[in-house]
């Protein structure tokens, strides 16, 4: 979480690209959301600039023209404009601006899906391929592998992602093969469903059910669970046979476990005893 003087500076910039950005079309953004994560990539691998631009010692002036020095002419101005926004505030270290401008790039991809029309689909596409690494081992091992290099695990990304998923999955699949916000790359992709269901204002609930729902089931869960949480619940489902029957629901810290496995295990623990 953001500490409060982070927060602000990443308001401001944020304001700054929304004011800039309000006429520009869906494929605009996008191309900008892709100079902000190419700015979060030199500065992850520049410590030093990541110093500079995050020195108390120089004036907010002084750090944005020194940021705009390095890009104008290389950037556009709308994308210009809202990093030197981004670097003249204030931030408590090097890496918080690392990690803002990072998710100031994450925000714009997924603004731009909005846009489209195409969060929705992003978000199930993003949970989908989380699912799928988790089943293979060898793929986790592989995309997560630190001594691998990015571009080699981006290129694997390419290959089994391009032309069946939207663009900016893949862009987000790309996000959390870097560590998004410092996080392992599977932490990476679940905290990109969840930032993609909150662009949707949908809570997220994570269900494991025996058996494949119907259309008519997930749609009666979706109703209670908004019912309870006041706001409409985006499902993800997970098929589990060996829970044996009824379904396990997780909503932020919230777990409602229902499947005649836990059941089972407490009658053993309950004849145990």
């Amino acid at each position: 979480m953001m500490a409060a003087v982070n927060r602000e500076s990443y308001a401001a910039a944020a304001d700054k690209l929304a004011a800039g950005s309000t006429s520009v079309t869906a494929a605009q953004l996008a191309t900008i959301a892709d100079e902000i994560l190419a700015v979060a990539r030199l500065l992850r691998g520049e410590p030093r600039l990541r110093r500079a631009l995050t020195d108390p010692s120089r004036s907010a002036d002084e750090r944005a023209g020194l940021f705009q020095s390095l890009v104008s002419g290389k950037l556009s101005v709308i994308t210009v404009d809202t990093l030197a926004t981004l670097v003249a505030g204030r931030w408590s270290a090097p890496a918080e601006l690392l990690d803002a401008t990072e998710r100031l790039g994450t925000d714009t991809v997924l603004t731009a899906a909005d846009r489209d029309g195409k969060l929705a689909d992003v978000e199930d596409e993003l949970f989908r391929f989380g699912q799928v690494v988790s089943g293979n081992g060898r793929l986790a091992v592989t995309l997560s592998d630190p001594s691998a290099s990015a571009d080699q695990r981006a290129k694997l990304v390419e290959d089994l992602l391009k032309g069946k998923v939207q663009t900016a999955t893949l862009q987000l699949v790309k996000i959390a093969l870097e560590g998004f916000g410092g996080r392992s790359f599977e932490s990476s992709l679940s905290k990109l469903v969840e930032l993609t269901a909150a662009k949707r204002d949908r809570e997220l609930a994570y269900v494991t059910a025996a058996k494949v729902l119907d259309d008519a089931e997930e749609q009666r869960l979706a109703a209670k669970l908004s019912d309870i949480y006041g706001r409409q619940v985006s499902l993800k489902v997970e098929v589990d046979p060996s829970i044996i029957g009824g379904l396990s629901v997780r909503v932020g810290s919230d777990l409602y476990d229902g499947t005649i496995l836990r059941r089972l295990n407490e009658a053993r623990q309950a004849f145990a005893k």
